[in-house]
């Protein structure tokens, strides 16, 4: 199971429900995949396919998104 948390542009911002427990948010697109840490703060654990102009976009999206972020992870989660 894999929640969807928002979409942006072409982007899918979700989680895997059976994951590691540290926080972290997955972003999709057809041009590849990344992986963002949320805690301690937002920083990118795995890319594959995206450029660096679309790495520093999607860092921030899920900067600004993040309280939203931890929401949806906290309910799935129930933590």
């Amino acid at each position: 199971m894999s929640p969807t948390v928002f979409h942006y542009k072409q982007y899918r911002f979700f989680f895997f429900s059976r994951e590691e427990p540290r926080r972290h948010i997955h972003v999709r697109s057809p041009d590849g995949e990344a992986k963002f840490w949320l805690e301690p703060e937002v920083e990118l654990a795995k890319n594959h396919g995206f450029s660096q102009k679309e790495l520093k976009e999607l860092a921030n999206i899920v900067k600004e998104a993040s309280d939203e972020i931890c929401k949806h992870w906290n309910k799935h989660f129930r933590t």
